[in-house]
This record gives C-alpha cells, sequence and structure tokens, in this order.
C-alpha cells in the first residue's frame, strides 16, 4: 500500500498505522461513540479496545491514491445511529484530509455493539 503525498521538495509517505490511529483519535472524540471495536471472526466475539489499541478496530486502504477507512465502532445507548455515524464520517473526513493531504474517498462503518454509559 502506498500511502504518499508528493510536494515539490519530494514524497512524503505515511504508515497506514498512523493514518489508523489519527482516525480512530478523531472518532473518539465524537459525540455518541464508546470505542473502537475488535471483533474475532472464528467465535463471533466482539471487545471494546483501550484508548490505545485504537487503530485496530480501523482498517487503510489505498484505491488509487484515495483512501478507505472502516471503522468497527461500539456507540453509546441512546443516541441516534445515524447522527453519530455521519458525525464521526464529516469529522474524521475533514481532519484527516487536512491532517495527512491526501483525499478520503469512502469511510464504512460496521456498529458493532451498543454500550450503556453512566
Amino acid at each position: 500500500m502506498n500511502n504518499s503525498v508528493d510536494t515539490h521538495l519530494g514524497s512524503i509517505q505515511i504508515d497506514k498505522n498512523v493514518i489508523a490511529q489519527y482516525a480512530g483519535t478523531v472518532a473518539n472524540e465524537c459525540f455518541g461513540i464508546v470505542g473502537m471495536a475488535s471483533v474475532n471472526p472464528k467465535e463471533g466475539l466482539v471487545r471494546i479496545l483501550k484508548k490505545e489499541s485504537v487503530n485496530h478496530g480501523i482498517s487503510v486502504k489505498n484505491s488509487g491514491g484515495k483512501l478507505i477507512l472502516d471503522f468497527h465502532i461500539i456507540i453509546a445507548y441512546g443516541v441516534s445511529i445515524m447522527a453519530v455515524t455521519e458525525n464521526l464520517i464529516s469529522n474524521v473526513k475533514y481532519k484527516l484530509e487536512s491532517y495527512t493531504g491526501m483525499e478520503v474517498e469512502k469511510i464504512n462503518i460496521f456498529v458493532e455493539g451498543v454500550r450503556v454509559i453512566d
């Protein structure tokens, strides 16, 4: 995968884990997001990830120089899923494009669970 930005001084390579870490940090700032989820496909188990492991709930792909992100999230009980996901998409797209200089083509969101927050 080639996550690079060409400038007049040369090329900048951005590791996909850096992009995932930043996107996960932005996502966790969004209202209604409890955290990122780790999915074990063999057992069908979903668990919430610690703040340090936020990039494990995000997949980053490059399609023709544009980013495609898959988020596996856990949301707060009682909030509008549509409102939370629209907010997540707009915040991540804007901040990630500003941060990396790369275009975000698509953001796929998989709601893996709902948690009651005290």
